[in-house]
């Protein structure tokens, strides 16, 4: 009886501990697991619901090499009968961190690591948003949309659903065409959308670039090269403890390694893999511009009576501005309100870039740093249009556009989301050549064309403008009849040019800038004629861009 009586009550016990294993163990061990692989990966995509009520976190691990998923995905229904609560708390710390990457984006992406991640004692301490900040390298890129102030205007509430309209598809091409998963759109400012393409923090892209050179030439790793490199890091040591990027230590420990005159003085087109990482950032936001005008929700708008009064007269548009370097990348604001952003004169040059579309009438504006770091198959596609020094620099730098123009036959070459995908797995510089989205774009830029506006923007670089502006207007000619015979209008040049509103000042108000004919040329033309069409003595080939 004794005999019996222990194995009921040890049978009894085990019933009882697989219920508590069950029901609240298990789902306890789950939560744990996701918010310890949420401290690790905390950009990792969400996970992804299954059959029932059950949440499957399989995909999302299994990339980590960290699978771990529901023993009870096949359970009916009747088994799952009692595990509702922790289910629930399940559902709110996969959606509380989904909500958390989706807010702070990858600038916040430190932030809530350090803040999930176990530290004394095996626990989380306090919540501490302002975690200092660190500088990385990356692609700045901002797109705007166009003509937003009227479009606020006569949507009123609405305008919410436009904005989100365009972001989902910019943010889909953004991510699609980002290398690996260095696309990550950052925040939107309204009608403004910041997207960041990551290379690296400053410290670790620097130390893999020693790493690889010493790998390339080990043969020449003597006495005096390891006495120079290990001269070369003290320098930096010192320089850094006088003027840090992140301009703050804690314990006496600097918060970077490296001198700020190191940052700014890194070639980032020596880096491997950096003309096809710089490339598809570009493809990213010319894949934008091609999907924006053949997207069914978006043309509906141009559509809508209170924008163009039902004949589409109005059609929505977005400026693209890029530039390429260094930010501090972190928190900003207190304990009652924080932004996960970026800080660096190279995010505030993008902005001046995007800003200074509307002045050229062009729809993309590059830097001289972005330009650099592209492939010979994407520079031979850009058009140096200007040398300018921007609003809050004294650093003049030649800017490129890539000619885009807006066509109503798009959608014939509008492809599914799997093709699209496979497009970007099978990246190659000849895409350039290829792509049926990009040869579109750019065919109303002719070879003639090309070469009389090259010569007229170097005589007006060189200060011979009088011969440069019968160059730029010869130029802006031959763009107009090229139009015309591509369809774009019906009118004669003549015309256009007594309907072409005044290019005669920067005035970032004045959005509408003349549809035909070339913006560049119109943009030196106009600036020339409005300095009496004569150089000043003081000329250095190149000029202020006096709006931001």
């Amino acid at each position: 009886m004794q005999l019996g009586m222990t194995i009921f009550v040890l049978l009894g016990l085990s019933v009882m501990r697989f219920d508590a294993g069950r029901l609240v163990l298990g789902p306890l061990r789950r939560m744990l697991k996701i918010v310890a692989f949420y401290a690790k990966h905390p950009l990792s995509p969400p996970p992804q619901k299954s059959s029932g009520t059950e949440l499957s976190i399989r995909s999302s691990f299994q990339k980590q090499n960290e699978a771990y998923y529901y023993e009870s995905d096949d359970e009916s229904a009747d088994a799952q009968l009692g595990t509702f609560e922790t289910e629930q708390l399940i559902n709110a710390v996969t959606k509380i961190t989904d909500l958390l990457r989706k807010c702070w984006g990858v600038a916040g992406a430190d932030i809530i690591s350090s803040n999930l991640a176990r530290q004394e004692g095996g626990l989380t301490t306090y919540f501490n948003p302002t975690v200092p900040g660190k500088a990385v390298y990356a692609l700045f890129a901002f797109a705007t949309i166009d003509n937003f102030q009227g479009h606020l205007h006569a949507l009123k509430g609405d305008i919410m659903i436009l904005i989100n309209d365009i972001a989902a598809v910019l943010h889909e091409e953004v991510y699609r065409w980002g290398y690996e998963d260095s696309g990550q759109c950052n925040k939107n400012l309204g009608s403004t959308f910041l997207m960041v393409y990551k290379i690296g923090a400053v410290s670790e892209v620097v130390e893999k670039r020693e790493r690889a050179e010493a790998v390339i030439f080990q043969g020449k790793n003597t006495a005096k090269a390891r006495r120079r490199r290990n001269t070369r890091r003290i320098t930096d040591i010192n320089q850094l403890r006088k003027s840090s990027i992140g301009g703050s230590t804690r314990g006496g420990e600097p918060v970077d390694k490296l001198s700020r005159s190191h940052v700014d003085n890194l070639d980032l087109s020596s880096l491997p893999g950096m003309r096809t990482f710089s490339d598809r950032a570009l493809l990213g936001l010319l894949k934008t511009f091609a999907s924006i005008h053949r997207d069914k929700t978006i043309l509906n708008w141009n559509n809508d009576f209170r924008l163009g009064a039902g004949v589409g007269a109005v059609s929505i548009n977005l400026n693209f501005g890029m530039d390429a370097g260094w930010a501090v990348e972190g928190a900003v604001g207190s304990s009652y309100k924080i932004d996960a952003t970026y800080l660096s004169p190279h995010v505030n040059m993008a902005a001046r870039m995007m800003s200074a579309t509307k002045q050229y009438g062009v729809y993309f504006l590059l830097s001289q740093a972005v330009q650099k770091l592209l492939s010979e198959n994407a520079q031979d596609k850009l058009r140096h249009i200007d040398t300018v020094t921007v609003k809050g620099s004294s650093v003049q730098q030649k800017i490129f556009t890539y000619d885009a123009k807006v066509r109503d036959d798009f959608f014939l070459y509008s492809k599914s989301e799997n093709q699209a995908d496979l497009d970007s797995d099978r990246y190659s510089p000849a895409i350039w050549e290829t792509d049926q989205d990009l040869l579109a774009m750019r065919n109303h830029v002719s070879g003639d064309f090309m070469e009389v506006f090259n010569r007229g923007r170097d005589e007006y670089l060189a200060g011979n403008w009088p011969t440069a502006i019968k160059l730029l207007k010869k130029a802006d000619k031959i763009m107009f009849e090229r139009e015309v015979d591509e369809g774009y209008t019906t009118k004669t040049y003549e015309d256009n040019l007594k309907s072409m509103p005044s290019l005669m000042d920067d005035d970032p108000e004045v959005e509408e800038r003349r549809s035909m004919g070339d913006g560049p040329c119109q943009r030196l033309i106009a600036y020339m004629e409005e300095n009496g069409s004569e150089a000043p003595s003081n000329w250095s080939g190149y000029r202020p861009l006096t709006s931001k």
